[in-house]
């Protein structure tokens, strides 16, 4: 259990980062929710670093009515399940905002709602903490909650912003973890 109030926190987006994102829809089912295979060495890696771990993620597929609460709560067990088999660990903690992104929910990344609520629960140094992400959306929440933002993907699909760390694969996260995160 983290008790300190210097918590260093790595916050996660979901789709893309941990599971195979479904282009144009939205991973409703545990059926769904394929595990990128390298994400459980990335996780691994940085649950050994000692840092709190917390998933943040948007789910408008609640809001537009294709999945509920509960439907969402079994496929994150089915996560922290596989997470616990193939790594040793959990995340510490799971968030997520449901709202259409109409609604202009402070929670909803690109604003910064789920982290600096986090924040608050786990007394987390922001400016000691991270976010790794897929989405524009991603890096502008990190930013604005003050957090060391990390892309993974194609740098040619951040328009706005520019992320404190990009790379192109997990592979290529993995390989530096001890040089990020160890800074």
């Amino acid at each position: 259990m983290h008790d300190s109030t210097n918590n260093k926190a790595v916050f996660f987006d979901r789709d893309g980062i941990i599971n195979h994102r479904k282009i144009g829809d939205y991973v409703s089912s545990v059926e769904e929710f394929i595990i990128i295979p390298e994400f459980f060495d990335l996780f691994r890696e940085i649950t050994s670093l000692g840092f709190i771990t917390i998933l943040v993620t948007n789910q408008q597929g609640i809001g537009k009515g294709l999945m509920s609460i509960y439907d969402l709560r079994i496929i994150h067990h089915h996560l922290q399940s596989e997470l616990l088999r193939n790594t040793g660990a959990m995340f510490d903690d799971i968030r997520f905002c449901g709202s259409l992104s109409s609604e202009n929910d402070f929670r909803r990344k690109p604003e910064p709602g789920m982290i600096l609520e986090a924040a608050q629960q786990w007394k987390i140094d922001l400016q000691s903490s991270f976010i790794i992400g897929d989405m524009q959306s991603d890096i502008i929440a990190g930013n604005k909650a003050g957090v060391q933002t990390i892309f993974v993907g194609n740098p040619s699909d951040l328009t706005e912003v520019k992320p404190d760390f990009c790379f192109n694969s997990h592979i290529e996260l993995i390989q530096s973890v001890l040089s990020v995160f160890t800074l």
